[in-house]
């Protein structure tokens, strides 16, 4: 692990040049563990586990007591600074201590207030550092996952499709959308899942046209639509994945909405490759299901990237066109929302290949 770790950084000192910033300071959380190996949480948005300083020379992991045993555990190539008056205040005396003159801040993590309080130490301290917003630096090297990052994946998907496996057997008429849902959160912890990716989506009936719905007391029906989008958080990767089934015998309308969602996602798997547009394969599912009597029903992009985080670079819309590399991990999640009816989603976890898309589900679709 640790020289995997030493050459991330050597990257990301790659970026400071081109970037002519001679200190990053790192606060994503994801992006601390995939420079440090460092796990320690923030508890909330307003509140840090400590933040990465990496300059040509040094290695800095600021914290505070809570952490500072677990980070010179885990971080081995970093030396430890323990705070205990907030990171603001100590970062006068790491700035000195590094000579910075431009320092990067993860413009995503920092907010108005602690970059407030940041810059109005350094003016305090008479020094003359200017705080630099930057974007993507460490991102843009997580996009392309190695191949023990695959597997990573991969395992963690696995331990998400036995959970539902087991819960299926479980589902019942008249079990409610929130019953639903702790069920299959058990199943994930019982089948070896360190927690979830996202906040469970069971939705039944008409609730499953709201893509992002929130269960809730909603009773599943024979016959009715029944989501289910879900997530395991294992060995440090995300796994997201959604299928929808129904209790009892599926009528012509399920049938019809199921096998054009489908279809749509095949289509879009099928174009998937190194160097494909990202718009392009959007398209590919899109322009299929506007095809058909849906046209307009898929309202949300077709997929994302996937990997520490369960939201990643790249995505699969229609607002953002890049090349798809070799090695990157995206979802493709095609579906069609009907508020008078209900919906259907079905996503699959793919890795873009040189010559085509992998497939890493191994859970199948129902069959008409």
């Amino acid at each position: 692990m640790v020289n995997i770790i030493e050459n991330r950084i050597e990257n990301v000192r790659k970026s400071l040049a081109e970037a002519d910033l001679d200190t990053l300071m790192v606060l994503v959380a994801e992006n601390r563990f995939y420079l440090s190996g460092y796990t320690g949480e923030d508890s909330q948005f307003d509140e840090t586990a400590g933040a990465l300083f990496i300059t040509r020379d040094d290695l800095i992991l600021a914290t505070d007591p809570r952490f500072d045993t677990q980070a010179a555990q885990e971080a081995p190539l970093f030396d430890i600074v323990c705070y205990k008056k907030g990171l603001a205040q100590e970062l006068p005396a790491i700035v000195k201590r590094l000579g910075s003159r431009k320092l990067g801040f993860e413009s995503v993590r920092l907010s108005c207030l602690q970059y407030n309080k940041m810059r109005e130490a350094l003016v305090e301290a008479e020094l003359e550092t200017t705080l630099v917003p930057v974007e993507d630096i460490v991102e843009n090297l997580r996009v392309i996952k190695t191949e023990d990052e695959i597997e990573a994946t991969r395992r963690s998907l696995a331990i998400a499709e036995d959970a539902f496996e087991a819960v299926l057997a479980k589902l019942e008429p008249g079990m409610t959308e929130s019953e639903g849902a702790w069920q299959l959160e058990i199943a994930v912890r019982e089948k070896g899942g360190s927690g979830l990716s996202f906040p469970t989506i069971c939705a039944a009936g008409r609730n499953s046209a709201l893509p992002h719905a929130i269960p809730g007391q909603t009773v599943f029906r024979e016959g009715d639509p029944l989501l289910f989008d879900w997530g395991v958080f294992a060995g440090h990767y995300c796994s997201d994945t959604t299928r929808t089934v129904l209790l009892g015998e599926p009528d012509d309308q399920f049938k019809k909405v199921y096998t054009t969602v489908r279809e749509a996602q095949k289509r879009a798997i099928a174009v998937i490759r190194d160097g494909a547009s990202s718009k392009t394969v959007d398209a590919a599912a899109r322009e299929y299901i506007d095809g058909t009597e849906f046209e307009g029903k898929f309202a949300h992009g077709l997929g994302h990237g996937t990997g520490l985080a369960v939201h990643e670079a790249p995505r699969l819309n229609t607002l953002r066109d890049e090349a798809l590399q070799a090695g990157m991990i995206v979802t493709v999640e095609p579906g069609i929302y009907l508020p008078e009816w209900g919906g259907i989603r079905l996503e699959n976890q793919v890795v873009v290949r040189a010559d085509g898309a992998e497939v890493l589900n191994r859970l199948g679709f129902m069959e008409f």
